[in-house]
């Protein structure tokens, strides 16, 4: 392992702390940049097991409200509700998610400019979102109703394909069937804990017998800038989102997309 690959495990957790949160595609972005950097992982599990540092950066700083669920969840039916909210969005994923492993990392991971495109794609349907004159029902993620939970949970599915990005997806999905902005983000950082720490958890155990003490090395340092970059997006989104919308993330998918064109075309 040499000190290029260890520089360039730092750059890509860094990318995935600060882009795993907003609609931009972490993934896309890792990927992307991980083809120009020539850094690769064994069975692209790097890509993967890195975003334990975004789970974790979630649950410190939502961990009053996650004790709160926590304890109120026998006694409050709106807690229990919400709990099982979450649950539901996260089963179509998991299940989709196990059947199409193969072929996701195996292909879909393997295709720059495919990611390039869903990029550019949907960096023009999420501007599109966010000019809509939309008027939200919901406001609150506690009081989301099952069946919308269901439905962002299919929509997550989308972002299996890399540059799609899930909080993109979710997003979306949750502000045209009625939410408002700030609680559709919130709501995605939720639904990210058990949805990642699958993803995490599933990798880990098909790549277990193929993992080196190298690999250990890079991801553990992926791991840390993932975590410690995630915190600040983290804290600063919802206010963000809630002042400036989603266009300035549409923007940079966009440009984002373009660049990796031109990379494609000029470097290969």
């Amino acid at each position: 392992m040499d000190g290029q690959t260890i520089v360039s495990a730092l750059i890509l957790g860094i990318v995935e702390g600060l882009t795993e949160f907003i609609p931009v595609s972490s993934t896309g972005h890792i990927l992307l940049l991980g083809h120009f950097l020539g850094f690769e992982s064994t069975g692209k599990t790097f890509e993967v097991l890195i975003q334990l540092g975004a789970i974790l950066a979630i649950l410190s700083v939502y961990f009053g409200r996650l004790w709160n669920l926590a304890v109120t969840l026998p006694s409050d039916a709106t807690s229990r509700r919400f709990v099982f909210g979450i649950l539901i969005a996260f089963l179509p994923a998991a299940v989709i998610g196990v059947l199409l492993h193969g072929f996701i990392k195996e292909v879909l991971f393997e295709t720059p400019a495919l990611i390039c495109t869903t990029l550019l794609v949907g960096g023009v349907i999420l501007l599109w979102i966010d000019r809509l004159p939309l008027r939200p029902r919901y406001t609150s993620v506690m009081e989301y109703p099952l069946s919308l939970c269901l439905k962002i949970g299919f929509c997550q599915c989308l972002a299996m394909v890399p540059g799609v990005s899930r909080s993109g997806a979710t997003i979306a999905g949750a502000l045209l069937m009625g939410t408002d902005k700030r609680s559709a983000a919130e709501f995605s950082f939720f639904l990210a804990m058990p949805t990642m720490a699958g993803a995490f958890a599933y990798d880990l155990y098909k790549n277990r017998n193929v993992l080196s003490a190298d690999d250990a090395v890079i991801i553990t340092i992926g791991f840390i800038a993932s975590f410690v970059s995630a915190v600040f997006v983290v804290r600063k989104l919802l206010d963000f989102v809630s002042r400036h919308g989603f266009a300035p993330f549409a923007w940079w998918r966009i440009f984002v997309g373009l660049a990796g064109f031109a990379g494609l075309y000029f470097l290969g």
